[in-house]
């Protein structure tokens, strides 16, 4: 037997995620998981903090989005909050979006709290769509005129 299949692979004691949600002026640094189970009152801040800010509506968040967005800050070794731009949004913020740009989509994964609208001051957005890219994970669209990232818990695709 190999050393690599006896090997034995940890998972991160812990994840923590540094956020700040420009429109309302909140911002989280806090432990979501640890020994392996995820913190409920951290995953509800979280939660709030990615509401749809224009009506106050709350959606779970994908875990596998939170866990993204951790992995996406490791790889990126920074210190800085990401910017959430838009996370959950509610069917009537969603249509009202629609009239306004042809880039929002109907059935947007953002209704299902499986996306998230991304900036990192300091880091372009090009740089940060190849971070994400590199992850395999979901949906990373590249918004270059607005200066943001789409990721989300889709099928791994990219535009």
């Amino acid at each position: 037997m190999s050393a690599l299949s006896t090997q034995s692979w940890a998972l991160p004691v812990e994840k923590r995620l540094h956020l700040y949600q420009p429109y309302t002026d909140e911002t989280l640094d806090l432990m979501y998981y640890s020994e392996g189970g995820y913190h409920l009152d951290s995953l509800q801040r979280i939660d709030y903090l990615m509401r749809d800010y224009r009506t106050d509506d709350v959606m779970p968040m994908d875990l596998k989005l939170l866990d993204t967005l951790y992995e996406l800050q490791q790889g990126l070794a920074v210190r800085q909050p990401l910017y959430i731009i838009s996370a959950y949004r509610c069917e009537k913020t969603n249509r009202q979006l629609r009239k306004r740009s042809r880039n929002v989509a109907q059935h947007s994964f953002h209704l299902k709290g499986r996306a998230v609208d991304v900036r990192l001051p300091g880091v372009s957005s090009r740089q940060l769509k190849r971070a994400a890219m590199r992850l395999k994970r979901g949906g990373v669209g590249h918004y270059s005129r607005s200066g943001f990232v789409h990721l989300d818990t889709g099928p791994v695709r990219h535009w």
